[in-house]
């Protein structure tokens, strides 16, 4: 039973996401100039940090490249679950509006729905910008590519994106109770990103404890990039502490399911 809502759902968030696609591709020209411009706008951090190093040689023990590579690994990864779950910030809107209930009467799974609403392909251009940085970093970076760490890039990259897009789903989750609370939630996915930008080692080891224990941000790629680039953690936490990031998105995605559920049966519609 639950593998067949699973796979309903999934079926039904491809073909809300083709419909956007094909509505997006009818003014071509239009999606490139917006896919550019995201391109060049998500651009635009990376060219703060790098004007910062014109005047340092380090930052927390940390070069250029390095930073550059947290900077690519965490830019791929947010974009990854901005891509596919993005929209959830505006079901606080639909919640006040009334338009929620109009999913409800659908026989399509809610979560599905409400991911694959406008969908938007220009976010593409934060993938491709990090991915860019990611490749030029790792061109520059003198890496010991043994095979844990060879493995351990695509599983930090996918296990970011799934943490990522489990805190957009508890974002969307909460907002049926606050009705108004994107901010919040873009206060830990957004917020969280430009966060892992930085070297972890620039920070207090309480926020480091709150973002490995309480908000596992730290899985997303600061204790993975770690590991490969030879690095200790601040924490003093294991090498092999980055390889749980499988098991830390899967707790994510759980708990992320138990509070869209628990939203669900809360939300009462413009009728109640």
């Amino acid at each position: 039973m639950a593998e067949s809502a699973v796979s309903s759902g999934l079926r039904a968030y491809g073909l809300i996401v083709g419909m956007w696609v094909r509505s997006t591709m009818a003014y071509r020209t239009s999606f490139l100039i917006m896919t550019l411009g995201n391109f060049l706008a998500t651009g635009l951090d990376f060219v703060a940090i790098a004007l910062m190093f014109t005047h340092i040689g380090e930052l927390g023990g940390f070069t250029l490249d390095e930073v550059a590579f947290l900077y690519g690994t965490t830019s791929v990864a947010f974009g990854l679950a901005d891509l596919a779950l993005g929209t959830m910030g505006r079901l606080g809107q639909r919640v006040r509006d009334g338009t929620m209930d109009t999913l409800l009467v659908r026989p399509v799974p809610i979560l599905a729905q409400v991911a694959a609403d406008r969908f938007a392909l220009r976010r593409l251009g934060r993938i491709t910008q990090g991915a860019v940085l990611l490749g030029w970093s790792l061109a520059r970076l003198d890496i010991d590519w043994t095979l844990d760490r060879a493995l351990l890039m695509p599983v930090m990259l996918l296990s970011g994106g799934v943490i990522f897009g489990a805190l957009f789903v508890l974002g969307g989750a909460f907002q049926f109770w606050a009705k108004d609370a994107s901010e919040v939630q873009n206060a830990f996915t957004f917020g969280g990103t430009t966060l892992l930008e930085y070297p972890p080692t620039v920070f207090g080891k309480e926020l480091l404890r709150g973002v490995t224990f309480v908000i596992p941000l730290a899985f997303v790629n600061w204790l993975p990039a770690l590991h490969i680039l030879g690095r200790p953690d601040p924490l003093g936490l294991p090498a092999w502490i980055g390889f749980a990031a499988p098991l830390v998105a899967g707790g994510c995605c759980a708990v992320a399911g138990l509070a869209w559920r628990a939203g669900l049966r809360a939300y009462q519609s413009t009728g109640s």
